[in-house]
């Protein structure tokens, strides 16, 4: 059906879920027991939501309302849109959707839902189940998350008559991975295929509406989805999140999704949207300020939290347990014992993790060709010093510090810069103890 025939009503029809069950079913084959599965699973998933009106949550520009139905947040759309999405059902371009939307299909761990491995084989019959288990009619355009779906971000930016909304959920602690980085899985024929040299991908995804106030051309929707995804790969950069398949910065996860929207009909389309456009400025934009808020809420990841040394060094296998424990490792019992009773106080010390992250940063320089390798241990050794040095307060020990270090980096097998960080803590922490109990004897001795 075309638009001028489907787009006569004025809002969105309801069906009761007795008779979207009822339709749905219509649908299925005899003996289809797969596709049987995937509409129970869409429909139970959507069972508790059509037992309840949708929650409006915005209109946008007059031609989209966002509803949310229990785990299923959808643009709707009040007159025709042209979409760019990656979704499995009605993917790539499309004129003919009457929406798109994120739905949270199963928990981030441990739920596991057998269907859902049908579903995802049989992704047009899924959607279209879901889409009746909500009391919905309408060619649809979904993106499935584990994330909380009442987690969901919205940000809109403007620019004279410009609009953008960007609407995001992301949880980045279990996928995140770079560009480039080892594969999980290898698909070929309709199989997928488990690789032998790294395990299974692990929960995490980042879903990215964008909504667009004005016709585009087909080329700029492509372009809309380049900025919309460098701006998803600085805000994981600017937090330093890390990869889970290399000691590297994600760029993403490997499930990320995408649908970028504008209308079909009205201004002459704008053919740009890349970083010199006034509307690339907005996407970048509302789409970082959406994935910010979104993993700020998934998984409490906000600046203040990465500012910590196990967060840097978490990409080379760390943790502010594991860290702690292999600085103990170098130290006498005494101060070791205070090291894991303060570990928090050290780890998150401002000016510590200053130094680790320009450590890690010369590293990167060095992996990336940028810097000679020949540099590496004489700079590690330097940054090193300067590192314990901010630990233990002692600026005339930074000579020693360097020294220590460049020695052991010398005939060190292991010479990454989390190991480098570890030999710096050693060194420095039992300075810092001496130093405030001699510092507060000499006060007393005063009195």
């Amino acid at each position: 059906m075309r638009w001028s025939a489907r787009w006569s009503r004025a809002g969105w029809r309801h069906r009761s879920a007795a008779s979207s069950a009822a339709c749905a079913g219509a649908d299925r084959p005899a003996g289809a027991g797969a596709e049987a599965l995937v509409l129970v699973l869409a429909l139970v998933l959507a069972g508790a939501a059509a037992e309840c009106d949708a929650m409006l949550i915005a209109r946008f520009f007059g031609a989209a309302e966002l509803h949310r139905d229990d785990k299923l947040a959808s643009v709707r759309f009040l007159k025709p849109f042209c979409v760019l999405s990656t979704c499995h059902a009605n993917g790539g371009f499309a004129d003919h959707l009457d929406m798109v939307f994120n739905h949270q299909s199963c928990e981030p761990v441990g739920h596991i839902i057998p269907a859902l491995h049908e579903a995802y084989r049989q992704p047009q019959r899924y959607v279209a189940g879901l889409v009746a288990g909500h009391g919905l009619e309408g060619a649809a355009a979904g993106l499935a998350t584990a994330a909380n779906i009442n987690t969901l971000a919205v940000a809109e930016e403007t620019y004279r008559d410009l609009a953008v909304v960007a609407l995001a959920t992301a949880g980045v602690e279990g996928g995140a991975a770079r560009a480039g980085d080892p594969a999980s899985y290898y698909e070929y024929d309709g199989r997928f295929e488990l690789r032998g040299d790294i395990g299974p991908a692990t929960p995490g995804t980042i879903n990215l509406i964008v909504l667009v106030n004005t016709p585009m051309t087909a080329g700029a929707l492509v372009r809309a989805v380049m900025t919309a995804t460098e701006a998803k790969a600085a805000v994981l950069q600017e937090l330093s999140v890390p990869s889970r398949q290399s000691p590297s910065i994600a760029t993403g996860t490997g499930t990320d999704q995408i649908a970028v929207a504008a209308p079909a009909e009205g201004t002459k389309p704008l053919t740009g949207a890349g970083h010199h456009c006034a509307l690339g400025e907005l996407i970048g934009k509302a789409a970082m300020a959406a994935i910010r808020e979104a993993v700020a809420r998934q998984n409490l990841l906000v600046p203040a939290r990465q500012c910590a040394v196990s967060r840097l060094i978490e990409r080379y296998g760390f943790d502010v347990e594991r860290l702690a424990e292999a600085v103990a490792a170098h130290l006498p019992a005494d101060v070791a014992a205070m090291l894991r009773d303060n570990r928090d106080v050290i780890d998150r010390d401002p000016r510590t993790v200053a130094l680790a992250a320009a450590l890690i940063h010369v590293h990167d320089q060095v992996r990336w060709g940028v810097l000679p390798a020949a540099c590496w241990r004489e700079s590690a050794a330097e940054l090193g010093a300067a590192l314990a040095v901010a630990v233990a307060g002692v600026p005339a020990r930074r000579e020693a510090y360097r020294a220590a270090l460049a020695e052991r980096l010398a005939g060190a097998a292991g010479d990454g810069p989390a190991e480098v960080v570890v030999q710096a803590l050693a060194l420095g922490l039992p300075d810092k103890w001496t130093r405030t109990a001699d510092m507060l004897a000499a006060v007393v001795a005063r009195e």
